[in-house]
């Protein structure tokens, strides 16, 4: 709204025209009136809000990230997944926009209804399957004729990938994604109605030498039921409402009591010069700086933690804990 306010100097040069006769106050009153018309295309209806748009993008960021991680380790090769654009389109128009032929994962994710497709660009499609099957990552398009083992190949790649976007969906909505068909040719393929609005999630995508695109296509119906947790309201609730797990706490407490350190007692330290320790022989005596009648410290890892008193147990060396050190002491000493 800031573009429609006049400045000053605006507003003085329109009530000096208004004056002059230069201007028509009553052809500005008429042009006030009259309707402003602006076109709305039904067909690109916007079915979710910015906000509801900018939760979808995070979800699918933390995608890339997991996805990046997963297909270095899979293609023993530089991967770089990122996302481009989120928009809401039409089916149809998503369709037109992508090859005739090309890689299409389709995957259910229950609870939710409908179904989501995975689109991998043929470029990064075959630059996978080939260092899948030892090569450099070099594409060569060949989907209109693939083999059996290729596409079984291929079609394991990306299935063990949605697990995923199970864990980039976790914050939201728990889903058990499952890959149902792999198609190679879009006039196969009517997951919805043409003019049915979806959110189409485009991601940049590097392999080695060779980039591409991977487009995930979201049908309105899918979201619908999980819509209302797509708010940033949502995400703050969730985050203040997230309560510790009994269980996971239980869990994590015996793991750390299991956990295994270092544990030395300290009886003394000198200086000496490179000269003494050099003449240094048997039945030589070092003076440290520890009196006998003061408790020596314990330490846990490299830290000060208790006083203690030496002595023995079953004839092995052992201490007695007299005293625990608080930090403020250690830090006094110090």
């Amino acid at each position: 709204m800031a573009e429609d306010i006049l400045s000053q100097s605006e507003i003085d040069s329109l009530l000096s025209a208004i004056s002059t006769g230069e201007m028509d106050a009553e052809e500005l009153r008429n042009d006030k009136e009259k309707k402003r018309v602006r076109v709305y295309d039904f067909k690109r209806a916007l079915r979710f809000s910015k906000d509801q748009i900018r939760s979808l993008a995070r979800i699918h960021e933390n995608f890339a990230r997991l996805l990046t991680t997963y297909f270095s380790a899979q293609l023993r090769a530089y991967v770089n997944i990122s996302v481009a654009s989120v928009d809401q389109l039409p089916y149809e128009e998503f369709i037109r926009s992508i090859p005739s032929m090309t890689i299409l994962n389709i995957f259910s994710v229950q609870p939710l209804e409908s179904r989501i497709l995975l689109e991998a660009n043929p470029n990064i499609a075959y630059a996978m399957l080939d260092r899948v099957l030892g090569g450099r990552g070099e594409s060569v398009n060949k989907v209109e004729n693939l083999t059996e083992i290729e596409t079984t190949l291929m079609s394991k790649l990306f299935e063990r990938a949605l697990g995923n976007y199970q864990e980039a969906w976790g914050s939201i909505v728990e889903i058990e994604p499952v890959l149902e068909e792999f198609e190679v040719n879009t006039q196969f393929l009517q997951m919805v109605s043409p003019n049915e609005t979806v959110v189409v999630v485009s991601l940049n995508t590097t392999i080695g030498e060779t980039s591409g695109m991977l487009n995930i296509c979201i049908p309105q119906v899918v979201l619908e039921p999980i819509v209302p947790n797509l708010s940033v309201h949502y995400w703050m609730q969730q985050k203040q409402l997230k309560e510790r797990d009994p269980k996971e706490y239980q869990a994590l407490t015996k793991t750390v009591e299991k956990t295994k350190v270092d544990v030395s007692a300290e009886l003394g330290n000198t200086d000496i010069s490179i000269d003494e320790f050099l003449h240094l022989k048997k039945g030589d005596t070092i003076q440290l700086n520890q009196p006998v009648d003061k408790p020596l410290q314990l330490k846990v890892g490299r830290e000060d933690k208790f006083l203690v008193q030496p002595g023995k147990v079953k004839n092995k060396i052992a201490v007695q804990v007299l005293e625990t050190l608080e930090r403020e002491e250690k830090d006094d000493e110090g």
